[in-house]
């Protein structure tokens, strides 16, 4: 995402930057403008602790999806595409927590090197990115599965999926760019602090700062979010269930589908929207804005990190065929003699019910 996500640094840090010198990429910082930020030790080491969990919570869910699929594949499963590339999505974000961890504990110094600085952001960025729109593709893919494609074959299903896929990686590559190739090593003056931050071409600094963080905001939630809205409540109005009980579940998952978004996310971009007014001075600088700013940023990007602990269980584990994969990826070494993985195939419901909210939603 962009540059203020896990390391927006110290209020006033950098309002006036003195650009590389002599040919170097040593960058003098100047002094701060406004006081520490109380308490802002205690709010950083326990933010650590709360990412430590998502990690530890995050690289056991997504890797454990990830090894299903795989699994389920290697058996025949016609694996869901979309779930596959969002869990490796979210396992590539949870990867680089670590790093922002030493980071964060550290007071968002970044001891770390410039290359270190750009490769873990690229990464970081790319996956995050990836996270959003392939749970954007998926709520498009369900709603077009039940209302338009049930009879088209599972093999162009699966062609269709694979390319969207990649187009989607290239996509969040293409997004996470800009910040990267501008991301440098930057030493504060005052007390010979080292950061990691981007530096936008000197004559349009302001422009490109407000344009990154738009950027972020639409194409980072506000886009995702309208079409995942109004594609599950259009899937919503679709599914057509056997009994009034089995519809209610289905509306339920959905819009668990679209709040559990929405609380992870709205709460940081909305900060964000209030950091390019700060910008654009349709609010008055204030000291007091600053540590608003530096808090409510540094909460709300560990709130939006949840969704890597999330998404394993609402797009996954809730899945009933996945269950079913869960305990075929266990114990299908062992029960390859007896009848009990032809009873778990036979109890499979079809691709399209898969589609469908995998919870008898045809």
């Amino acid at each position: 995402m962009d540059l203020h996500l896990l390391d927006y640094s110290e209020p006033g840090n950098f309002s006036d930057i003195s650009w590389p010198c002599n040919g170097s990429d040593c960058i003098a910082v100047d002094t701060l403008q406004c006081g520490h930020i109380p308490n802002k030790s205690v709010l950083l080491y326990t933010l650590s602790f709360v990412y430590i969990f998502i990690f530890v919570i995050g690289m056991i869910a997504n890797s454990v999806v990830v090894w299903v699929n795989i699994q389920a594949k290697t058996t025949g499963y016609d694996t869901h595409c979309y779930i596959l590339n969002l869990a490796i999505a979210d396992l590539w974000v949870v990867v680089t927590i670590p790093v922002w961890v030493v980071s964060l504990v550290q007071h968002n110094q970044w001891p770390m090197g410039e290359l270190t600085c750009k490769v873990t952001h690229l990464i970081f960025s790319i996956n995050l990115f990836g996270s959003i729109f392939f749970l954007t593709c998926m709520s498009v893919d369900r709603y077009l599965s039940v209302a338009y494609f049930a009879s088209t074959s599972g093999r162009k299903k699966r062609l269709v999926r694979r390319a969207v896929c990649v187009l989607v990686w290239l996509l969040a590559f293409g997004v996470s760019l800009p910040d990267t190739y501008y991301l440098k090593t930057v030493t504060s003056a005052s007390n010979n602090e080292t950061y990691c931050r981007a530096f936008y071409p000197e004559h349009s600094v302001k422009e490109w700062l407000i344009s990154m963080e738009l950027v972020s905001v639409i194409l980072g939630f506000a886009i995702p979010f309208c079409i995942i809205a109004v594609f599950y409540f259009l899937l919503a109005r679709a599914i057509a269930s056997s009994s009034d009980q089995e519809k209610q579940s289905s509306r339920k998952i959905i819009l668990s589908y679209v709040v559990v978004f929405l609380v992870c996310w709205l709460p940081y971009h909305l900060v964000v929207l209030l950091d390019i007014f700060s910008i654009l001075h349709y609010i008055p600088f204030t000291c007091q804005l600053e540590a608003f700013l530096f808090t409510a940023l540094h909460v709300t990007q560990c709130l939006s990190l949840v969704h890597c602990c999330v998404n394993p269980v609402l797009y996954s584990f809730i899945n009933r065929n996945y269950r079913y994969e869960l305990m075929k990826a266990f114990i299908f070494k062992y029960s390859a003699k007896t009848g009990l993985t032809k009873l778990i195939d036979a109890s499979r419901v079809s691709e399209t019910e898969y589609s469908a909210l995998e919870q008898n939603a045809k």
